[in-house]
């Protein structure tokens, strides 16, 4: 306790920007603590890991979708899944359905960029498949039409969002929604709940030996 009230002392002679920061960090290391606190969030997400779980050992896949920031965290743990994460193993089918950027320039224009995602799922998605979205908001309208394609093809809803859930809090069957409302704090936490994911899936269906 003495070590962070010397700290907090000393903060307040750094300079301006050093300040924002260190209080960038504890906001963030806040956030966690919450989750941590969060009994609900926590079994949500082991809700959410049983299932994906269930789905690769039926040959199922994993769609992942979003927008912005949370496009890349989209991209970035389907990449987790579909090349390794801790250790090598055999690959995962996952997919950001955004990768294909002349698919989505080609159906935000001649459809509108709210049918970009559920176009693809149209395509794509098979009864039994799991669709993982990202939205801070929980309000983006692509989003949105993303999980009513995904029901319509009787597929599994993992949503990621942040405190209030938004408009695809009561549409996801899972709903991981982060204790925060600003942004950059959610998308952090974001990756941090997918990492734990990545890493159960491929600890549970590949176990070292």
């Amino acid at each position: 306790m003495l070590f962070f009230r010397q700290q907090n002392h000393l903060s307040n002679f750094l300079p301006a920007m050093q300040q924002e920061i260190l209080q960038n960090i504890r906001d963030s290391i806040a956030v966690k603590n919450e989750i941590l606190k969060n009994p609900v969030l926590i079994h949500s997400l082991e809700h959410a890991i049983e299932k994906l779980i269930q789905v690769y050992k039926k040959n199922g896949k994993v769609l992942f979708c979003g927008n912005g920031g949370s496009a890349a965290d989209a991209q970035h743990l389907a990449a987790e899944l579909s090349g390794r994460f801790y250790y090598d193993r055999p690959p995962l089918n996952a997919e950001a359905l955004h990768v294909n950027t002349s698919f989505v320039t080609a159906v935000a224009n001649d459809y509108g960029y709210d049918q970009v995602f559920a176009r693809m799922i149209q395509a794509a998605g098979c009864e039994g498949d799991v669709l993982v979205v990202l939205s801070t908001s929980g309000n983006s309208p692509n989003i949105l039409h993303a999980i009513e394609a995904a029901k319509q093809k009787k597929m599994l809803v993992i949503g990621l969002t942040g405190q209030s859930g938004g408009k695809m809090k009561n549409d996801c069957d899972i709903i991981l929604n982060v204790p925060s409302e600003v942004t950059p704090r959610i998308q952090e936490s974001h990756i941090m709940l997918g990492h734990i994911l990545c890493e159960q899936i491929e600890k549970k269906l590949f176990p070292k030996r």
